[in-house]
């Protein structure tokens, strides 16, 4: 589950309010035996979860397009973590250092490479911590069925079967200004680009 939660950033989020399910993509990090989510105070979705509404997070990394000899048998190489709970908001020093781990998780050591968020960035982002007390974990992770059932005798082999892996792959960074682009890559994203997450 770990090693899942770790591979990626992207999560999405389901929750119910006044009988009409939502589910929505949120960034996450995984924080020993929880997951940190942050948002805008002022998001009504936010404010549910902080006032104890269950909601069900789903994390998936598609691996590869398995194709059979057949539709029916053809499939997708995925792992994937469902978290069931109710997320609590994380308040005081704690927001600071939570707020930190995300982005470090998304980005390792971009924290020490910018200025620290101030007060009033503070005051406007909320971080919710949801545990992986209730977790469970799903993986499909093997090559395409090679049966030849519906097929004249010698037809399916001339049909192929395997499996097209799938990968995240970095491209080139993309500076946001002339300042920007007149510097050096900075050293977390050198690093980054070597093992991206996404």
């Amino acid at each position: 589950m770990y090693e899942i939660l770790d591979s990626t950033v992207l999560c999405h989020i389901g929750y119910v309010e006044s009988g009409q399910p939502f589910v929505l993509p949120y960034g996450y990090t995984r924080d020993g035996d929880s997951i940190l989510i942050h948002g805008s105070t002022g998001a009504r979705f936010m404010r549910a979860m902080a006032a104890g509404a269950p909601v069900c997070v789903t994390v998936t990394k598609l691996d590869g397009m398995v194709l059979a000899r057949s539709t029916f048998d053809s499939s997708m190489n995925y792992r994937s973590v469902v978290i069931l709970g109710v997320a609590e908001e994380v308040t005081g020093e704690a927001q600071a250092a939570a707020l930190d781990t995300i982005s470090n998780g998304f980005v390792p050591g971009r924290v020490a490479e910018v200025r620290s968020s101030t007060k009033k960035e503070w005051a406007a982002t909320m971080v919710l911590r949801l545990s992986l007390a209730e977790a469970s974990v799903k993986v499909r992770a093997h090559g395409a069925d090679t049966d030849t059932t519906g097929y004249a005798e010698g037809e399916g082999e001339q049909v192929w079967a395997g499996v097209i892996p799938l990968m995240t792959v970095a491209g080139e960074p993309q500076p946001a200004d002339e300042a920007s682009a007149n510097l050096p890559l900075p050293a977390s994203v050198v690093r980054y680009l070597n093992n991206p997450k996404a």
